[in-house]
């Protein structure tokens, strides 16, 4: 189900809890909406549809893929950058890594562990922001 956008910046400076099987449906409702926002939007995390759980989605190309509990366990080639987000008006500066790897959980809650690089690499490190609480 495509979900409202979340706008409040206090909410959005909550730490998101870890994510269990029951969040399936968040999983879901977060690709949808994605899905839903494509043409502006290239990534979500769950308190962006107002659910503070560890669970992000992510458009790589034609392709969108979920990742719940995601935990950065490799970084390397730090840059300067500035970003925008559908929650937030304007562009703010940040760090990001060119190359990043993640153990996380699949949408069938499968662990995984990914290497990123470039822009896919960019839009997770933005994406788990959210979910730390750490607004960008």
């Amino acid at each position: 189900m495509v979900r409202q956008i979340m706008r409040d910046p206090l909410f959005l400076a909550g730490k998101s809890e870890p994510a269990t099987e029951e969040d399936k449906q968040v999983v879901q409702d977060l690709l949808d909406t994605l899905r839903a926002n494509q043409d502006r939007c290239v990534g979500m995390a769950a308190n962006m549809i107002g659910v503070r759980k560890n669970i992000i989605v992510v458009a790589a190309g034609p392709f969108m893929f979920a990742m719940i509990n995601a935990k950065i366990t490799k970084k390397r080639g730090a840059f300067k950058t500035e970003e925008g987000c559908l929650s937030l008006e304007g562009v703010r500066p940040c760090t990001r890594f060119k190359e990043i790897e993640v153990d996380y959980l699949d949408q069938d809650f499968t662990p995984k562990h990914g290497k990123y690089s470039d822009w896919t690499a960019q839009i997770i490190q933005h994406e788990l922001d959210h979910v730390a609480g750490i607004v960008i």
